[in-house]
């Protein structure tokens, strides 16, 4: 393992900012994370590949463990994967193995212990589906405990692993029970649009695949080349909670003629229920424009819930703009937006 000290974040993020560690551990192909652990000086946190998280321009005081490999095993119908192996390397292994139920969330960047503590899910189907359990540290003893899915107890982009609480368990290992045949269907209206403009039958994990990928492209969400920007994070910020005149309210300011059965809809068929609807409406009924900048700070200009760093942004800019949006969504519909993507350190 490579240990490093005072060394700045930024270049471990996709919005490329933040301060540095007071220790950096850098974990090679054989090194151990607990014995990472063991080495570790200070507040621990683990960083995968920094795609969902904006670190401090302060850093952080402790000690930040950078977990970018680990082993893929296929066994049967069980695909069991180290923390720090790339989420959709998994899913190319499911694949492979003719494996259904991970197929959905092809091209989701990031490690699969953040995969798995942020509960993500895609095109109407949850990872949480297909978990059995997990290998878990808990770095306040050195112990290791296994998980299952009441343990975590997964909601919408979200486990129990997140809570403060919590802070000192590591996810180690996960495993997975997926299916050799099919475990749902294509409903997801942007998905569907590319299966037919691609010529593709979503019969197939192959194809599914391809549509995947081609539907996150459009919208913007898969991690382009991290040497040249507009940096991001992805979608800043989850489906909220709405009540009826809320959604009224959305609806009223909305540009592009969703009707009230397909707001509620695409939510239900993303994995949220029908009390949510999507944030980009929020952000649009409440007056938020696409490509609107702050500085080097901008909205992006297609999709709007992702908030780039146009270059020489600092943290506390993009933490800013976060906080602006958050107040005003409030001030102008009620509604409490809560990020999906984690801040670390101090702001």
């Amino acid at each position: 393992m490579k240990v490093q000290h005072n060394l700045p974040l930024a270049d471990l993020t996709s919005l490329r900012v933040g301060g540095p560690a007071a220790t950096l551990i850098e974990l090679e192909s054989d090194d151990s994370l607990p014995t990472a652990v063991l080495a570790a000086e200070g507040p621990i946190r683990v960083l995968g590949y920094g795609t969902n998280v904006l670190v401090s321009d302060k850093g952080w005081p402790g000690t930040i463990i950078s977990n970018r490999s680990g082993q893929i095993r296929v066994e049967d119908d069980t695909i069991t994967a180290d923390s720090g192996a790339d989420w959709d390397e998994l899913v190319r292994s499911a694949i492979d193995n003719h494996l259904w139920g991970l197929e959905f969330t092809s091209g989701i960047p990031g490690g699969v212990g953040a995969a798995v503590g942020g509960s993500i899910a895609a095109y109407g189907h949850r990872i949480s589906d297909r978990f059995v359990s997990a290998k878990v540290l808990d770095t306040s003893n050195g112990g290791i405990e296994t998980w299952d899915g009441n343990r975590f107890n997964f909601g919408y982009r979200r486990s129990d692993l997140q809570l403060p609480e919590n802070s000192h368990f590591i996810i180690l290992k996960v495993t997975f029970s997926l299916s050799p045949s099919p475990t749902g269907e294509l409903e997801y209206e942007s998905a569907l649009k590319a299966a037919a403009d691609l010529g593709l039958a979503p019969d197939s994990l192959e194809n599914r695949r391809r549509i995947i990928l081609e539907a996150r492209r459009r919208a913007g969400s898969l991690l382009t080349d991290q040497n040249q920007g507009p940096w991001t994070a992805g979608s800043f910020f989850k489906n909220p909670m709405v009540n009826e005149a809320q959604v009224d309210a959305i609806l009223s300011h909305d540009e592009s003629g969703i009707s009230r059965d397909q707001l509620l809809r695409q939510n239900v068929i993303h994995g949220g229920d029908q009390a949510r609807v999507s944030a980009a409406h929020v952000l649009l009924a409440a007056g938020f424009q696409r490509g609107q900048a702050w500085g080097k700070v901008r909205l992006h200009p297609d999709h709007v819930l992702k908030i780039e760093n146009v270059g020489g942004a600092s943290a506390q800019d993009i933490y800013n703009v976060v906080q602006n949006i958050i107040s005003t969504v409030k001030q102008k519909l009620d509604i409490t937006l809560e990020p999906e993507v984690r801040f670390l350190g101090e702001f």
